[in-house]
């Protein structure tokens, strides 16, 4: 496939089982659409149920609704609990909700909100679904970053949540999308002894979605003006996921974006993170922090059992 990789590439996707978080909006409806376009069972995993379930209304195929709040690790806790009841198994897990630019927040367990959100809260998913994954061949982990993990972002394990330091709320975001990809490759090196599950990341440029709506309004309003402009639907701004989550040619620990000028449009491609997202002793120490804050021991691969 070419430079002009777009949803009709997709392959066919029948029998398997796509996991979709924050799909009733924006990119992860796109998502989850798609794939369910191409003859997958898709779970939209979403805060709102009711709103997931007219998102599903408006979907082909198999599609279904399990409530999930990435703030709340009860919640994900539970929503694993209720995605083990109902499947056996798990082709795709695509971690894509988010939340961006919000006023300084906490999750319900006291972690600062978009880092609890962002990170935090599909770390642990991950970790409890994970074994659902392992053993099917071709499967994938997902998580979608974004350019903003260039911006004001660093890992301050000294003060992860902002107590210490004046809240920013684009550092804040920077930080969790950052995270985003060092989990992403972390996660990788540990699967790849396996050979079975890969990790993924990708982010989709400029979008006109829902999610800057939280940026205070000298961020929030250029994006309004010129996301429609360069991006006039959130259909484009999926393409990197579904091409991650889909192209038989994706190599684990890859990172997808559009391919045009800046990454902020174009045909979705492999692109580069930032010098820091490579750091291996970081992400090794941020992958210890994650288990511990979250509680969740992710299993290893090649071994049956249920995360912790």
């Amino acid at each position: 496939m070419g430079k002009s990789w777009t949803a009709a590439d997709i392959p066919d996707q029948s029998g398997r089982v796509a996991v979709v978080t924050g799909a009733n909006t924006g990119l992860g409806f796109e998502t989850a659409r798609a794939l369910a376009a191409r003859g997958a069972s898709v779970v939209l995993a979403v805060r709102d149920v009711r709103k997931g379930e007219q998102a599903a209304a408006r979907m082909p195929g198999q599609v279904s609704v399990q409530e999930l709040d990435l703030a709340s690790l009860g919640s994900v806790r539970a929503a694993a609990a209720s995605l083990r009841s109902r499947f056996g198994r798990i082709d795709l897990l695509i971690n894509n909700a988010g939340v961006m630019y919000t006023r300084k927040q906490a999750t319900r367990d006291g972690f600062e909100l978009q880092f609890g959100t962002n990170h935090l809260g599909h770390f642990a998913l991950t970790g409890l679904l994970l074994d659902l994954l392992l053993p099917v061949p071709g499967s994938r982990v997902v998580t979608v970053s974004s350019g903003g993990h260039r911006l004001r972002a660093a890992i301050r394990f000294d003060d992860l949540h902002w107590r210490r330091r004046r809240y920013s709320r684009v550092g804040a975001y920077g930080r969790s999308k950052l995270a985003n990809l060092m989990f992403t490759y972390e996660l990788q090196r540990r699967l790849a002894p396996h050979g079975t599950t890969i990790a993924v990341a990708a982010h989709p440029g400029v979008a006109a979605t829902e999610l800057p709506r939280n940026a205070p309004a000298p961020v929030r309003l250029p994006i309004t003006w010129l996301a429609p402009l360069l991006a006039p639907s959130p259909a484009k701004g999926a393409l990197p996921t579904l091409r991650a989550a889909t192209d038989p040619s994706v190599l684990g620990g890859q990172y997808y974006g559009p391919g045009g000028p800046l990454e902020i449009i174009g045909p979705p491609r492999p692109v580069t993170s930032s010098a820091e997202s490579y750091d291996m002793a970081v992400q090794q120490r941020l992958w210890a922090v994650s288990e511990e804050l979250t509680g969740v021991t992710f299993p290893a691969p090649g071994r049956a059992g249920n995360p912790g």
